[in-house]
């Protein structure tokens, strides 16, 4: 989306970037995606409980008797208010990990941080074009 490419040469793109760091990307993206879960659920257990309490026919007490209620105008109104509020929290924190990922793996492989500072007029120093190995060798010095 970044790079307004199709779908089948943003597939080859993505291909591309991540060889040989499958496995840490996505070891990465699937700690997020625990982690968002596990968030997303304790931000919607109160509204869930307040939607029980407040939906049902019998209140506070057909809730603490575990009696389920039925599914409720309010029960939903209350419960997608608490839905919406957690995705509001937890899928801006996910993109922005899938974003950090993307321009870390540009930084590695394409040496995405010399051509920004080349863009905004700073000159990188040698050392640092001899080190990513883009020096007159091309080769990585120690």
């Amino acid at each position: 989306m970044l790079e307004r490419q199709g779908v089948f040469t943003a597939l080859r793109r993505s291909y591309k970037l991540v060889s040989n760091s499958w496995w840490r990307i996505f070891g990465i993206q699937l700690l997020i995606t625990v982690l968002v879960t596990i968030v997303a659920g304790m931000l919607d257990i109160p509204f869930t409980v307040i939607a029980e309490i407040v939906g049902s026919d019998g209140g506070f007490d057909s809730f603490i008797s575990g009696s389920l209620s039925d599914l409720t105008w309010t029960y939903l109104l209350i419960s997608g208010i608490g839905a919406v509020i957690s995705s509001a929290i937890t899928l801006p924190i996910s993109a922005g990990v899938t974003a950090l990922l993307y321009i870390d793996q540009r930084i590695r492989r394409e040496a995405l941080d010399l051509e920004l500072a080349r863009a905004a007029g700073i000159t990188p120093s040698r050392e640092a074009d001899t080190m990513r190995g883009d020096g007159p060798t091309g080769r990585a010095t120690p």
